[in-house]
C-alpha cells in the first residue's frame, strides 16, 4: 500500500506545477530509426512475432532473417507502428511465418543502425523432445528508479547475452548466464513497476514522465533476453493503470492519471500483435478441432490466449478483469476491462482447454498472474479467481497452473483443489499442481510466506529467485527453483502423470 506521505507530497507536486520533475529517461538515440525495447514471442505453429519500439513512427517496420547469420534472405514486413499519448515511442511488430520447427534462425530489423540477432523457432505440437521453459513474475526494474542488490560478482561467460553490468546478479542476469538451458519464458504479470514511480522522491514532481522512464529503462533492461527467446506475456495488476492512488482513491482526482496511461494501455501497445490467438488444433477428433477453433475466436491476446510447444499446451489467462467479482474489474477502485463480451474469457477457457488432445500434447499448463493458493491465505489468495477457474482446470485435467503476485517461490507438495490436497500427491494427480514464481525482483521487495498450508511443499523468501520447468516425457515434469544470484538450487518437485486418456473430463 502507498504511505499518506508521498500521496500527498505527489499531489501537491502536481498542483504546483510539477516543479520536481526528475524523470530518469534514457537517451534518445541520434538515429530514431534505432530499435530498442526488442523481444520475440511464439505466435503460430511456425511463426514468430518480433516486436521493438522507435522514437518515431515506422511507415513500414520489416525484418530480414535467414538460416544463417550472412544470408537474410527473407523478410517480412507491416503497417503496425503504433503508440499512445504521454509514450515517447513507438511500438512495431512483424510476423515471421512459415519457419522450420526448431530451427536456428537469425534476425535484423531493417534500420540504419541495428544489428543481426538469433533465436529458436518454435516445436510443433506432438515433438516428443525434453526442453525447459521458465516462469519469472513480478519482475521490476532494476536500478535507481527500481531495486539493487549489494552484490559484485565480476564472473562472465562468453556466450551470454550482453547485459547491463549492474544486472549480472539479478534474475534477468540468471536468464543471460543459463540462455542455452531453456527455450522459452512465461511472464503472466506485473513488468517493470513503473506504476510504483512515486517510492523514489525524485520523480514526485512528474509522475507521468517517470512512468515512461520506468519503461523504457525495464523493456531495454529484459531485451537481451527478449529478443532472444520466445517471450510470452499476459497481464497482472500493475499492467492496468498508472497508479491506482492517482486514479481512483483521490475523489474528484481522477484528471491525475494521464490519458495514454489507464487500463492496460502500455501493456496492450507493446504485446497486443505480437501475443498468439491460438493455434488451432493438429488432434485427428474433429470435436477437438472445432473446440480449437471455437477458442482462437474467442482469444483476447494478450489478456488470454493459447499457444503449443512440442508435448505442452498452454493456456495465459487474465486474473484482473472479466470474470465475475474480478478484482480490477468494474466497479472495483481500478475499474478495468471490460476486455472482452461477457463471459467470453470463461468460455474460452473452456473450449480452449476441452479441445487438447493429450496423445499430442500431454501436459497442459495454465499460467495467471494472481493465485488463490499460497501460503499467504485469504490476504493475498484471489477467492474469486479460485472460483471462476478452479472447475474448467479440474475439469479438464491441467497438470500445472503457475501465478505470481505473491512476491516468493512456492510449489504444492502435489495437486490441490477446493483447498483440499490431493491424495495422489505428485504420484498421478486429478488436481493441478500449483506454482507462484513471483519472488524475481522488484521495487516492492519480497513477501513474507507466512503460515504453511496443509498443500504447501516448498516456500521460500530470502532472496530473489525463478521457477524452471523441464518436460522430461510425456509422463515426467520436473519443477526447479533457483535462487538468482548464485544459481542455487533450492527445490525440485517431479510430478508424474499417466496421462493415458486423450481427452480427460472429469
Amino acid at each position: 500500500m502507498m504511505r499518506a506521505a508521498p500521496l500527498l507530497l505527489a499531489l501537491l507536486c502536481c498542483l504546483i506545477g510539477q516543479t520536481w520533475a526528475a524523470a530518469s529517461y534514457p537517451p534518445i538515440p541520434k538515429d530514431k530509426t534505432t530499435p530498442v525495447q526488442q523481444r520475440i514471442a511464439l505466435y503460430g505453429p511456425r511463426a514468430m512475432s518480433v516486436g521493438w519500439n522507435t522514437y518515431e513512427k515506422q511507415s513500414q517496420p520489416c525484418v530480414d532473417y535467414g538460416l544463417s547469420p550472412g544470408k537474410l534472405t527473407m523478410s517480412s514486413c507491416s503497417d503496425s507502428s503504433i503508440t499512445y499519448p504521454t509514450s515517447r515511442t513507438w511500438s512495431n511488430s512483424v510476423i515471421l511465418n512459415n519457419l522450420k520447427p526448431a530451427t536456428k534462425y537469425f534476425y535484423k530489423i531493417r534500420s540504419t543502425n541495428s544489428s543481426t540477432d538469433f533465436f529458436q523457432s518454435g516445436r510443433v505440437a506432438g515433438d516428443k523432445t525434453p526442453f525447459t521453459l521458465n516462469t519469472i513474475i513480478d519482475l521490476g526494474v532494476y536500478g535507481e528508479d527500481g531495486y539493487t542488490l549489494p552484490h559484485d560478482d565480476k564472473s562472465k561467460r562468453d556466450e551470454i547475452p550482453k547485459i547491463q553490468p549492474a544486472l549480472n546478479h539479478t534474475t534477468i542476469g540468471a536468464l543471460a548466464k543459463t540462455i542455452d538451458d531453456y527455450e522459452l519464458i512465461l511472464h503472466p504479470g506485473d513488468f517493470a513497476y513503473a506504476d510504483d514511480w512515486y517510492e523514489k522522491p525524485k520523480n514526485l514532481g512528474d509522475g507521468s514522465a517517470a512512468y515512461q522512464a520506468i519503461l523504457e529503462q525495464f523493456y531495454e533492461q529484459l531485451s537481451p533476453i527478449a529478443r532472444r527467446k520466445g517471450y510470452q506475456a499476459s497481464p497482472g495488476n500493475h499492467e492496468q493503470v498508472f497508479t491506482k492512488f492517482d486514479c481512483s482513491e483521490v475523489p474528484g482526482q481522477t484528471q491525475l492519471c494521464p490519458a495514454g496511461q489507464r487500463n492496460f494501455s502500455d501493456f496492450m501497445n507493446r504485446f497486443g500483435k505480437t501475443m498468439p490467438h491460438g493455434y488451432g488444433s493438429v488432434s485427428k477428433n474433429n470435436s477437438a478441432q472445432q473446440a480449437a477453433n471455437k477458442a482462437k475466436t474467442l482469444a483476447e491476446p494478450p489478456f488470454w490466449y493459447s499457444f503449443d510447444y512440442g508435448s505442452l499446451h498452454v493456456a495465459m489467462i487474465n486474473t484482473e478483469t472479466d470474470f465475475p467479482s474480478a478484482p480490477d474489474g468494474p466497479g472495483t477502485n481500478l475499474n478495468g476491462g471490460p476486455i472482452g463480451a461477457m463471459g467470453q474469457q470463461l468460455e474460452w477457457l473452456d473450449a480452449d482447454l476441452s479441445s487438447v488432445d493429450r496423445t499430442v500434447t500431454p501436459w497442459v499448463v495454465v499460467a495467471g498472474h494472481r493465485p488463490w493458493y499460497s501460503t499467504g491465505g485469504s490476504k493475498q489468495n484471489c477467492e474469486p479467481c479460485r472460483k471462476a477457474f478452479e472447475p474448467t482446470l479440474y475439469k479438464y485435467g491441467v497438470d500445472v497452473a503457475v501465478f505470481g503476485h505473491v512476491h516468493n517461490s512456492q510449489a504444492t507438495a502435489g495437486g490441490v483443489y477446493n483447498n483440499t490436497a490431493d491424495p495422489a500427491g505428485l504420484n498421478n494427480p486429478k488436481a493441478p499442481m500449483y506454482v507462484v514464481s513471483g519472488g524475481t525482483g522488484n521495487i516492492e521487495g519480497l513477501t513474507r510466506v507466512g503460515e504453511k498450508q496443509s498443500y504447501n511443499a516448498f516456500a521460500y523468501d530470502t532472496s530473489f529467485s525463478y521457477a524452471s520447468f523441464t518436460f522430461k516425457s510425456a509422463k515426467e515434469l520436473i519443477i526447479n527453483f533457483y535462487r538468482s544470484d548464485s544459481g542455487e538450487k533450492l527445490h525440485t518437485s517431479t510430478l508424474k502423470k499417466e496421462h493415458k486418456q486423450a481427452f480427460v473430463r472429469q
